[in-house]
């Protein structure tokens, strides 16, 4: 694909399968890597812990990996490691293809290869995109960052600190070593 071509949104979605997956920034196609067993293993708890505080509050939806369109001409699609949807937000169906506009929360789970200035930069986009909430997830350092917009961003370091979600879903927390189980 040339780089002159600027990609929408809709391109990206007919994209045949392969073995990576894609995001789209500013009409242009970012491969990713398959993800190593760290990385899954933190996002399959993290979806469980979430499943389950959600399976009895039905506060809304939790999803891996789906794509979020943030921006337009040029197209901007974002898949977090695990989002959140509030159930006022959730169109009834859920959409087919990618969802319109941002989640309410955006986990990004971190890998080994992760440079921190692309991390940050996709942070400040999903902040400046209506993302109130980002939390990522270091698995090697084993801490939790959350990120919300004009707000200097809070680092848990230790097993017992608390991730609560507040406002966004009441009622769930969880330790961090409960994430890194």
């Amino acid at each position: 694909m040339s780089s002159a071509h600027l990609v929408t949104a809709e391109e990206l979605e007919r994209r045949p399968e392969d073995d990576y997956r894609y995001e789209l920034v500013e009409g242009r196609v970012i491969q990713m890597s398959p993800v190593g067993c760290q990385h899954g293993a933190v996002v399959v708890q993290l979806m469980f812990l979430l499943k389950r505080h959600l399976q009895d509050s039905k506060q809304g939806a939790v999803f891996t990996e789906v794509g979020f369109k943030l921006a337009s001409k040029p197209d901007t699609v974002r898949a977090p490691d695990v989002s959140f949807v509030t159930k006022h937000r959730m169109p009834s169906p859920a959409p087919r293809g990618f969802f319109q506009g941002p989640p309410d929360i955006a986990f990004e789970v971190l890998s080994p290869d992760d440079r921190p200035p692309d991390v940050r930069t996709k942070v400040d986009e999903y902040l400046s995109r209506g993302v109130p909430l980002v939390v990522v997830v270091d698995p090697e350092s084993r801490t939790v960052t959350w990120w919300r917009p004009g707000v200097a961003p809070v680092t848990s370091r230790t097993p017992e600190d608390l991730l609560d979600l507040g406002d966004l879903m009441p009622g769930f927390s969880c330790r961090l070593q409960d994430l890194f189980e």
